[in-house]
Parts: C-alpha cells; sequence; structure tokens
C-alpha cells in the first residue's frame, strides 16, 4: 500500500518516504520536515489519531490526510477535530489519490504564501515603529521643550495673547507625543516585548498608588473617587510598570468620560485564585453597539461627546494587551447615560515565570 501511494504521488513530482508504523512515521516527521504525511488509521504501535496529535503538536502547518478501510462518519469527525485536512477511506485510485494531495499542497503553499505576508507585515510594521520612534518623537519632544523654555518666560516676556497661542501649540504637541507613546507601546505589545512573568506585584499597592495619584484628577473635575482592597498585598505574577498602566488608563477615562458631580469606585478583592479589579463610573456609559468594537486600535465611536475629548482610541487596545499578556481578562458592562464597569481578572501568583501566551480577552454586555 505505501509502494502504491509513494508511486501514484512521485508522479506528481513529489519525493515521497514511507514508514510502517506510527513511531517511525514521527521520527521521519522530524527528520524530513513534510509538506504532506497520509496517516493509516489502524497501524501498530501509535494508531492514526493519536498520530496525527503528535503531528499537530509538533508541526501544525503539515497537512495530514488519514486514509482508512474503516470509514465511518465518527471516525472522519474524529480526524477533521483532531486536525486532518482530509479523511480518504479505502479503496481510492490513484487519480483520487493524487486529486487529495494536490489540493493538500496547495493548501500548504497557500498557508506558507500567508504566513511570509504576515511576517512582511510585522517587518514593515516594525520599521514603521523605530521610524515613529526616531523621526517623529525626538522632534516632537524638542519642541514641547522649546515651548516649556518660552512659556516660563526664559526668552522674554509674553503678551497674554502670545501666551494663550503658546499655551494651546504646547497641548497639541503633547496630545502628539501622547498618541506616539501609545502606538510605540501597542506596537511593543504586538511583538510580545513585556516583561509579563517578571515577578511578583502586589495588585493592591499598584491599584492604590493608581488612584492616590489620580486623586487631584478627579477632584478639579469634581468627580468623587473611591478605593476598596482587602487586607493583604493580593498578589500577582507580572510586570508592575504595565499593570498600573492598565489601572491608570481604566481609571482616567472614568475621569474624563464622566459627570460633574458623579462618581468612581475601584474594587479589588481575592476569589479563588483570580484577583478581580472593577471601576465603576456614573458617566457618559457605551452604547451597545460600540461595546464589541472598543478594545480595537483607533476606535473612538461616533458619539460628538466622546470625540470631543482628547484621545488618541490606542489606550484600551494597550489596556487588552497588557492584561492578556498577564494570562488575564478583561470584560466591560455599560448603560448609555448610567456609566460603565470595567471588570479586570488576573491569576492569583501568576503563571511560571518567562515569557506568556496571550489569553482570549471577552467584552460582554
Amino acid at each position: 500500500m505505501r509502494d502504491a501511494c509513494a508511486q501514484a504521488l512521485s508522479s506528481l513530482g513529489c519525493s515521497v518516504v514511507g514508514a510502517a508504523d506510527g513511531r517511525s512515521g514521527l521520527d521521519l516527521l522530524r527528520s524530513e520536515r513534510p509538506d504532506l504525511v497520509l496517516i493509516d488509521l489502524k497501524m501498530a504501535g501509535i494508531d492514526g489519531m493519536s498520530l496525527l496529535q503528535q503531528i499537530r503538536d509538533e508541526d501544525p502547518t503539515v497537512v495530514t490526510v488519514m486514509i482508512t478501510g474503516f470509514a465511518t462518519v465518527d471516525a472522519a469527525v474524529e480526524a477533521m477535530r483532531q486536525g486532518a485536512y482530509e479523511f480518504l477511506p479505502k479503496p481510492f485510485t490513484p487519480e483520487h489519490l493524487r486529486a487529495v494531495a494536490r489540493r493538500g499542497l496547495e493548501r500548504r503553499r497557500l498557508a506558507a504564501a500567508a504566513e511570509g505576508l504576515r511576517q512582511e507585515r510585522e517587518r514593515v510594521r516594525g520599521n514603521l515603529i523605530s521610524l515613529v520612534s526616531h523621526e517623529l518623537r525626538s522632534p516632537l519632544v524638542a519642541v514641547d521643550q522649546y515651548l516649556e523654555v518660552l512659556l516660563g518666560g526664559m526668552a522674554g516676556e509674553l503678551l497674554e495673547e502670545q501666551r494663550k497661542i503658546l499655551q494651546q501649540t504646547r497641548a497639541r504637541v503633547e496630545r502628539l507625543l501622547s498618541l506616539v507613546s501609545d502606538w510605540l507601546a501597542v506596537g511593543r505589545m504586538a511583538d510580545g516585548r513585556i516583561a509579563a512573568g517578571s515577578g511578583p506585584v502586589s495588585l493592591s499597592h499598584v491599584v492604590g498608588d493608581v488612584c492616590r495619584t489620580l486623586e487631584a484628577e478627579a477632584e478639579d473635575a469634581s468627580v468623587t473617587l473611591s478605593y476598596k482592597s482587602p487586607p493583604g498585598p493580593c498578589h500577582v505574577t507580572g510586570d508592575a510598570e504595565a499593570l498600573s498602566h492598565v489601572f491608570s488608563n481604566l481609571v482616567s477615562n472614568a475621569i474624563q468620560y464622566n459627570r460633574e458631580g458623579g462618581r468612581i469606585d475601584v474594587d479589588l478583592e481575592q476569589s479563588g485564585d483570580r484577583v478581580i479589579v472593577r471601576v465603576s463610573d456614573t458617566g457618559l456609559g457605551i452604547p451597545r453597539q460600540n461595546i464589541p468594537f472598543i478594545f480595537d486600535e483607533f476606535f473612538r465611536g461616533d458619539d460628538e461627546s466622546v470625540r470631543a475629548k482628547p484621545g488618541s482610541g490606542l489606550g484600551l487596545a494597550l489596556v487588552r494587551s497588557i492584561v492578556t499578556a498577564h494570562r488575564g481578562c478583561i470584560s466591560v458592562q455599560s448603560e448609555v447615560g448610567e456609566g460603565t464597569t470595567f471588570t479586570v481578572s488576573l491569576p492569583v501568583g501568576g503563571a511560571a515565570s518567562g515569557p506568556v501566551e496571550a489569553a482570549d480577552s471577552e467584552a460582554s454586555e
């Protein structure tokens, strides 16, 4: 059977190798790195389903085809669930085999092309981030410093009208700097450059420091800011600076989009193996149709009252990236005119040290 398949596939110009059992096939996979693998369901030692799973663990990009003389719907469904590209029942003709192989190899070619495009996109993005960092941020910092000198009167006294113009100019420069900084941070998140897993972090202290820092901003906006947490540090594993950015953004947004005389409640609790932080406000609220998109980059909604506020639309995208990098999740509940609650859930003590994979986040109504 192996010889017949090899002969049929060789006519396509393929290089074909065969293995008598699953264990030998797995060894060949590691040494030959094939594009397409045909697997018999019934084999001595490792059966076809087990081998399929191991191949997926070794190299999920390999296209696999399950062949068997015991074709059933259940077996076909299980094979597909395990990642098989196609299920080929015996007996089959050489033409049928070649047709399946052609489709499988075309899929492999398209997947390789897509991966190449993805890598090229990431390379371009990385170059653009570098360009923004060196060619935009540095001049903006210099302009901001010159404006500070002028406003400080170090280059002579200013007329009141001149001072107003320079203050407006500096506010716009600082907004541009904030946008550039947020975009660079999102780029670093996309590249996986975060020190998540660096060590134990007291989330109680991080969130408490954020609230104390933003108390004055809340008072200026006539908003009451309240923080509650249980005794103890409530440790997670991760990067304290990155986590501080998460809650600074959430609390700042709650202040900015609140109403005069409104309230913000920041509550931290430990529930089982999770540390949960809720940031609730009595502000504008988020329209129901916008909730699924609020964590997308540059999304700010179409409400004029929101667009009138300063912002880049990158803050929540960065928040989600940081939370997911720490194996956490973030969700939101909101009613227009009633307020919004963001809930961040992180594992107690965090994950094992070292780089971490991104977990799924959810935006729930």
